[in-house]
Formats: structure tokens, C-alpha cells, sequence
């Protein structure tokens, strides 16, 4: 039995569609949230005081083996102020994999890319969080036309050199060793739930028992919709192999980074460096919180894009 979201009376007077489109010749399903629906006229309307007079849309790109649900609590706190459209990254959850292309950062940047343009939001904010954050970044210092940019848990350093970095080392073993098995026995390890729910008590900070216990089912019933081996071991490696710091001079517009006082992969010295690559980069800084920000402290979050969107407006 699932357990119920503490966000859920929230997101559910958010309108919510799911859809589809086809993206470098696979299907990408995303979903759409909010009132202003696809097809309609597009505009470059800034959020205001007033939700009601919103057209601002948002593409958010999830982390490494997530899908869309994972950003919903943020597109709870949200509250429908604004357009969000959340697709499923190829290969995950009910995304069809990429064909003719690894599963790298660069692989997912033409992907990006592409989508973007089919559904014309070439005047959209983009959100990535976690291994999304260089995806995205990794796209817009590609030349992706994007306004502005939101990074929640930004990768700013190897992973190999955050503060956990023995767990990474783990990680890294982990992903070796389902590589190295036979194609059947390999797939079984990846899903794991004993290994799944390992990796969510080492990644939640919240002293919420409720909390915890909905964070621990997310990932039970999430963190292993992925469609074969060879999709999950390559962008493991993209995930381990760059970071933001690679792109970040190379992006010119304005971006927000929301970042986490307790975040095991990055820490907050090396956020810091980070925005400071950064043309023109803010930095939030929420306490009490791990990697996990979409889902112990998506009010804070969503309070620091309403800000950046708004104080960003003109510039846009």
C-alpha cells in the first residue's frame, strides 16, 4: 500500500494532464500542470502578485533514475501560479529510451533540445535538479535558447569529491558490478529494493516520521521504472563524469541556484564556487536539508523561483 503525499491535497487543485510527443523518433511522455494548456497561444507573461494573470511555463528536467513525480511537490507549492511541463527523462519511468544515442549528458542535451522545440517553449524557464542541473546546463552552454535557469541540488563539483564521496566510491562499485553480470542477474541488482531503501535512509535528512516514510515509498515505487541495464549504467557514468562547473561560464543567463545546507554530494563551499563561474548566478541556501530538497522543503523552493521570476522579469 502507497503512502499518501503530504503534498497531495495541494497538487491535486493543480490541473494535470499527461501526454506525449515523439522526440528524436522514440515517445516521450510528459505531463502538464497548470491552466494554460498546449496549443494554446503562447506569450512571455512573468509571474506577478497575481497567480491568476500567469503564463510563465517552466520545463523541469528530474535526477538520475527519478521521474516526473519526484518535482510534484514542488509544482504543489507552486500552486498552478504558473505552466509546468515535467517529462519522464528517456529511458525512465514511462519515457521510451533514446535511439541512436547514449544516454550521456550530451545525449539527453539533444533530447532536450529537441523537446523544447517540438512543443515550441523556446521562451521558457528550465529546472533541472540534481543530475538534471547538468543536463540542462550541459544544453543551454550547448546553445539551447532558454531565458532562464533554475538549478535545485546543483552537481558543482565531481561527485567523487563531495563530502560523501566514500558512498559515491560505493555507488560506483555498485553500478560496476550489475554491469559486470549476466544481463539478467545485472537488471535484478539495479532494482534491489534492500539497495533502493538504503539509498533513501542515507539521502533523508527530515526527522518527519510521516515524511520519511512517504520519501522511502517514492523511491520504492520509482527509483527502479527504467526500461534496461544499458539505459541506467550510462547515465550513471554521465552522472559521475561531469558537473555544472563544466557549463557554467558558458551560461549567460540569468540563473537561480537553490542549493542544501546538509547535501551529501555537493557541498555548500562548492556552491558557492560555483556561482561564482556564473555570468550572472544567485545562490539559495535552504538548512535542514539534504539531496532531497523537491521533497523535504519544496515551499522554501518554490518561494525562491516565484522570487527569481519575479525580480528576473524585465531581463527576460
Amino acid at each position: 500500500m502507497s503512502v499518501e503525499s503530504p503534498y497531495a491535497r495541494d497538487l491535486r487543485a493543480v490541473p494535470v494532464k499527461a501526454l506525449s510527443v515523439d522526440v528524436l523518433g522514440s515517445t516521450t511522455r510528459y505531463w502538464e500542470y497548470g491552466a494554460v494548456t498546449v496549443g494554446a497561444p503562447q506569450t512571455d507573461t512573468i509571474l506577478t502578485t497575481d497567480p491568476a494573470d500567469v503564463a510563465t511555463t517552466i520545463v523541469l528536467v528530474h535526477g538520475f533514475r527519478g521521474d516526473h513525480h519526484g518535482l510534484e511537490p514542488v509544482i504543489a507549492e507552486l500552486g498552478g501560479a504558473v505552466r509546468i511541463i515535467a517529462p519522464d527523462l528517456p529511458g525512465f519511468g514511462a519515457s521510451d529510451r533514446l535511439l541512436g544515442r547514449e544516454h550521456s549528458v550530451a545525449g539527453y542535451g539533444d533530447w532536450l533540445a529537441a523537446f523544447i522545440d517540438a512543443l515550441d517553449l523556446q521562451d521558457a524557464v528550465v529546472l533541472g535538479h540534481s543530475f538534471g542541473s547538468i543536463v540542462v546546463s550541459g544544453a543551454v552552454a550547448a546553445g539551447l535558447p532558454v531565458k532562464r535557469l533554475v538549478l535545485v541540488n546543483p552537481i558543482a563539483a565531481p561527485a567523487l569529491a563531495g563530502p560523501s564521496g566514500i558512498l559515491t566510491r560505493l555507488a560506483v562499485f555498485y553500478y560496476w558490478l550489475a554491469a559486470a553480470l549476466p544481463e539478467r542477474a545485472g537488471f535484478a541488482l539495479l532494482r534491489n529494493r534492500v539497495i533502493v531503501r538504503v539509498m533513501s535512509i542515507a539521502m533523508a535528512k527530515t526527522r518527519d516520521p510521516r515524511l520519511r516514510r512517504w520519501i522511502h515509498d517514492q523511491h520504492d515505487r520509482y527509483f527502479s521504472v527504467f526500461s534496461d541495464r544499458r539505459v541506467v549504467l550510462e547515465a550513471f557514468t554521465a552522472s559521475v563524469s561531469s558537473d555544472v562547473s563544466h557549463f557554467a561560464p558558458s551560461i549567460t543567463v540569468p540563473t537561480l541556484l537553490i542549493a542544501a545546507a546538509e547535501d551529501q554530494i555537493t557541498s555548500v563551499a562548492a556552491e558557492r564556487r560555483l556561482q561564482a563561474l556564473f555570468p550572472d548566478a544567485r545562490l539559495i541556501v535552504i538548512p535542514d536539508v539534504g539531496h532531497l530538497i523537491h521533497y523535504e522543503t519544496p515551499k522554501p523552493a518554490a518561494l525562491a523561483i516565484e522570487t527569481f521570476l519575479t525580480e528576473t522579469a524585465e531581463r527576460s
